[in-house]
């Protein structure tokens, strides 16, 4: 549950973005959909493969090998520097590819300011997924909770500040956003080495002799980048929608933006249960304990399916009322509303290939997940969902089928992948 809290405030502070950027105008709504989607277009591999830390920190713990788990950390921070270097060239080309994407003239320079303005809050979100990652493999995450509960209130104080221009501040909407974004991540990388010193200075402090060996360092990416990758990709799929989305026009854009947040809010919480299971299952196969592991794994895949199964019929079941939420202009609303019913249908298999996915990441297993993403989204799901939306002429709705559609081949693909890996034998992952 803690971790799930977790998961749920971070996605908070994206929510409260749309909310409170739905309400100055229909163009600066759609510029955060844009200019946010790029920014985790640009970040998210760098966050995929920073928690390649999952199997070597939980594993290692449950070994009781705290050398291991030292070097991991302080090669996580390494690894999130260079990172940084990468994101930040991405998205000073933003306005470019903005223009690439034939995304609406009116929205494009709002969008490529909000990138720029992300640029300062690269290295902290990098930084923050090391401490997270680590704490979590360790079972210490509450505070992680308190770091994410301060961090909104930050975020929402910041977003009333800027946003709508009070305290004599200018009224900046969608850039204004961007900037309470940068410095919030400040914040959490500031509160929660405050608040976590106790437990994090013996992994932190002294630095280790040979953090910045290469093979070592090649293997964390070897085995992070799959996972970075197959964020990538999941997230290029739903990225790829919102650029398609742009091609139908503005209104549609930010339809598919509120009910994708309704969606992503919901979806957080089997990613709390992947990232629970993550920790268990590791540390399980680093204590050599497979029926520990196997339970586990169990647990996460019920928990997970039962959740979403639950929110797929409040989506079904109240569509419109949830989008007036975030929206009143009445075509935004048509157009989220439409949507919502089948985010509901594939809720239930987003859920189950995030859980998925996180069992396999305890285990070490990396690949696998690259590979699924690849056939369901890329080869299925998004060649599906733009005949649909194109040719056959169903607009935004075509698109989410498409996207159900690909969710769905992930799921069976990894449910099956974790039947096969739990069957067998399992060894630690070791990078030194």
């Amino acid at each position: 549950m803690p971790v799930v809290a977790v998961q749920l405030g971070l996605n908070s502070m994206g929510l409260v973005d749309t909310l409170m950027v739905g309400r100055v105008s229909s163009v600066d709504l759609a510029a955060v959909a844009l200019g946010n989607l790029y920014f985790f277009m640009v970040g998210v591999f760098g966050m995929g493969l920073l928690m390649g830390l999952d199997p070597l920190v939980a594993q290692a713990i449950g070994a009781q090998d705290r050398p291991a788990a030292t070097l991991a950390m302080q090669r996580g921070i390494v690894l999130a520097v260079g990172l940084t270097v990468i994101a930040v060239a991405g998205l000073l080309l933003a306005e470019s590819a903005f223009g690439l994407a034939r995304q609406p003239g009116e929205v494009i320079p709002v969008a490529a300011r909000y990138a720029l303005w992300s640029i300062p809050g690269v290295l902290p979100f990098y930084l923050f997924v090391v401490l997270r990652q680590s704490l979590q493999a360790m079972s210490r995450v509450a505070p992680i909770v308190w770091t994410i509960v301060a961090a909104n209130l930050l975020n929402v104080a910041l977003n009333w500040v800027l946003i709508w221009g009070n305290l004599g501040a200018p009224r900046l909407g969608a850039v204004g956003s961007a900037m309470a974004s940068s410095i919030s991540r400040w914040g959490l990388v500031a509160i929660l080495l405050a608040i976590a010193w106790p437990l994090l200075r013996p992994y932190l402090r002294p630095l280790q002799v040979g953090i910045l060996r290469a093979r070592p360092l090649g293997r964390m990416v070897a085995l992070g980048g799959p996972i970075g990758m197959q964020f990538q990709l999941e997230f290029g799929a739903f990225a790829m929608v919102g650029v398609a989305m742009g091609w139908l026009g503005t209104v549609p854009m930010a339809g598919h933006q509120v009910a994708l947040a309704l969606a992503s809010f919901a979806f957080m919480v089997p990613v709390g249960v992947a990232a629970a299971a993550a920790v268990h299952v590791g540390q399980g196969v680093g204590a050599r304990e497979l029926g520990r592991a196997r339970r586990a794994a169990g647990a996460a895949l019920v928990l997970g399916l039962g959740f979403m199964t639950v929110t797929a019929l409040i989506f079904l079941t109240f569509p419109r009322g949830l989008s007036r939420l975030f929206t009143e202009d009445p075509a935004t609303l048509l157009v989220a509303a439409a949507l919502l019913p089948i985010a509901g249908v594939f809720q239930i298999f987003d859920g189950l290939q995030a859980v998925a996915a996180g069992i396999l990441r305890g285990v070490g297993d990396t690949r696998v997940p690259m590979y699924a993403n690849i056939l369901g989204f890329w080869i299925l799901g998004i060649p599906l969902g733009l005949l649909l939306a194109f040719p056959l002429e169903m607009g935004a709705t075509g698109l989410w089928w498409g996207l159900a559609a690909g969710l769905a081949s992930v799921s069976l693909l990894l449910i099956w992948r974790v039947r096969s890996q739990l069957g067998r034998e399992l060894r630690r992952v070791l990078v030194d």
